[in-house]
């Protein structure tokens, strides 16, 4: 799986988000908040041409090509696609929003939809969501970040998801032939291959202290929550009783299964893909796009030699993860909001998620239909990453939320707790001050 989706999400600036002016909608359809719902108008579009931006290889010039030949087919309008580098995107997009002459259409992160939308930059699609959805069930990783005070601000495109990937050859030299499908079968397998590699620089299961995307499976499989809406005000999760057993989980999993010198690091220095290719650690948990970077590491490693499947919970259930994606939004200062409503319909329709998205481009389609629908074709290596992405989470839909991202305080949080800097209860209490005078700023 592509990484550039969570790098955007961590590098989304709150400040350039913040220059996006409140507007309000000067496009020939606009009234999507609010009201009875409806279906997306029918509109016609001939002589007319809708700029949609898109971000560099998110999709497939094949998949682009069908959902712009079925709009021009339905509403006789052209499409204008420009394709978008990451570097300064978000800037690039928070200018765009707020002047004339903007994109009608913008691919997103599902994690950037919330500052966006708070500032007026994004059209209200509450209105239209029932035909959106057009009979499916969305992703919940996907829809709850485009959801901000219970209004849809964008419809999801496609997933990205974690899921563990293992060496089977260094499991089944210790005498684990199968991938475990409780957290005990998970821990006694770890049991047996540190048992077998007794090193002090391997890891039956490398999970860095700060690697936040993780920890927070622990937390959501606890019951806990990063944060809640109480009236307006954002309350941290973190030092709520599911909260702490969730940081406790983490804690415990850390310790046991990655090495000593990991409770301070981040997934990155050193790379975990990289020690995995090395013979490093057995395990470790990442997107699907990590399985051929490691072979393309060490070409040793075979495609059989590598298994996966979603990390299982203590709580009996299969963790839920943290999707990265990307996501349809529609300009508020669009001139043709009515034309951008039937692309963007089109771009996450049934037909479109299942031939093209996943049939052409591979990612994880937007609805837990579409990714029941893919089973049959997928590999055997894939099936843990679509599994995994049923059960799915995202971060609050705050608009100061890349903030905490940005001072890395939610990596601080679990390194603090994984390395013995400070007790659960005091790092969950500081983080969710910290929590709720951060995302106060957005209410």
């Amino acid at each position: 799986m592509r990484s550039h989706r969570y790098i955007a999400a961590v590098a989304l600036s709150t400040a350039a988000i913040l220059t996006v002016s409140a507007c309000s909608s000067d496009g020939n359809g606009g009234d999507s908040g609010g009201g009875a719902s409806g279906a997306v108008p029918a509109a016609r579009g001939e002589g007319k041409t809708l700029t949609v931006w898109v971000m560099t290889d998110d999709y497939t010039d094949e998949t682009l090509d069908a959902i712009n030949a079925k709009f021009t087919e339905a509403t006789g309008a052209k499409v204008d696609l420009q394709i978008q580098q990451w570097e300064g995107i978000t800037t690039k997009i928070s200018t765009a929003l707020s002047t004339s002459g903007t994109p009608d259409i913008l691919d997103l992160g599902n994690t950037q939809v919330p500052g966006f939308a708070a500032n007026g930059g994004l059209l209200d699609l509450t209105k239209y969501k029932d035909d959106l959805k057009q009979g499916r069930t969305w992703l919940a990783g996907l829809e709850e970040p485009a959801t901000v005070d219970g209004s849809l601000y964008a419809v999801p495109g496609f997933a990205g998801a974690r899921a563990v990937i293992y060496n089977k050859k260094t499991w089944a030299a210790a005498g684990v032939t199968a991938a475990p499908a409780t957290y005990a079968e998970l821990t006694a397998a770890l049991d047996k291959v540190k048992a077998k590699n007794p090193a002090a620089d391997f890891s039956p299961f490398y999970m860095p202290g700060q690697y936040w995307y993780a920890g927070l499976q622990f937390l959501w499989d606890a019951g806990g929550d990063i944060a809640t809406n109480e009236g307006g005000n954002w309350k941290g999760g973190f030092s709520t009783p599911a909260g702490q057993k969730g940081l406790t989980d983490f804690m415990t999993f850390q310790n046991a299964y990655s090495t000593e010198a990991s409770r301070t690091l981040d997934t990155d220095k050193p790379d975990q893909v990289q020690l995995f290719a090395d013979g490093k650690t057995s395990a470790i948990l990442a997107s699907g796009g990590a399985v051929g970077l490691i072979q393309k590491t060490n070409p040793d490693i075979k495609a059989e030699d590598i298994g996966t499947f979603p990390l299982p919970g203590v709580s009996g259930k299969n963790q839920p993860v943290m999707l990265g994606g990307s996501v349809w939004g529609i300009a508020t200062k669009s001139d043709d909001q009515d034309l951008a409503l039937q692309w963007t319909k089109i771009a996450g329709s049934p037909e479109v998620q299942d031939k093209w998205v996943f049939g052409k481009d591979g990612w994880i389609p937007n609805s837990t239909e579409a990714i029941k629908a893919a089973e049959p074709a997928l590999k055997e290596q894939q099936k843990a990453f679509f599994t995994a992405a049923l059960v799915s989470k995202a971060t609050p839909a705050a608009a100061q939320w890349p903030t905490l991202e940005g001072d890395k305080s939610v990596n601080q949080v679990f390194s603090a707790v994984a390395s013995g800097a400070k007790t659960p209860e005091v790092a969950g209490k500081e983080f969710d001050a910290h929590l709720g005078e951060t995302l106060a700023g957005g209410k």
